[in-house]
């Protein structure tokens, strides 16, 4: 059995927010309008597969369609002018007036370039332009090495964390 460490962190006003620049000009995030599915499986299959992320591995088309269609989910890519780098999902929780960041990453050829707490805070930003009360992520001891570092370095902080076991593969 492997032990996983499971962190949930949460933001709850846009003044919180410690800001990281973009390290280049080149670099800027954009809202995928109209979604497109294809987009979403290509970032969750290439950022997952380091993380063991799999869980929608075995979605089809359809469930993936689905899934981008809702209006409460929102896909964002990172750009390196024309080209994509990362992304996130940011889900709406309308009734809790709360936005989960949802599969945060970066593509294996954009790491360490300073990218990852730029793409946190233009997402701490653009959930906090929904007139949220807070924003939340969890991450665990699976997620790229400073995935918590980043979240705790952005003004996020801890409000649960839990251990589990899972099979070894």
């Amino acid at each position: 059995m492997e032990k996983i460490v499971r962190n949930y962190l949460e933001i709850k006003s846009i003044d919180d927010l410690i800001e990281k620049k973009s390290p280049d000009t080149k670099y800027y995030v954009e809202k995928i309008f109209p979604s497109d599915f294809q987009l979403n499986k290509f970032f969750y299959k290439q950022i997952g597969k380091n993380h063991q992320w799999n869980d929608r591995l075995v979605w089809d088309d359809n469930k993936w369609i689905n899934y981008v269609s809702n209006p409460n989910i929102n896909t964002f890519v990172l750009k390196d002018k024309k080209d994509i780098a990362g992304f996130f999902e940011l889900i709406y929780h309308k009734d809790s007036l709360e936005i989960e960041i949802a599969y945060f990453g970066i593509l294996e050829e954009y790491m360490k370039k300073k990218l990852g707490g730029y793409m946190l805070t233009e997402a701490i930003k653009l959930a906090f332009s929904y007139k949220i009360k807070r924003a939340w992520v969890h991450t665990c001891s699976l997620d790229h090495q400073n995935a918590l570092q980043n979240y705790l370095s952005r003004g996020m902080k801890v409000y649960n964390s839990e251990t589990i076991k899972v099979k070894s593969a």
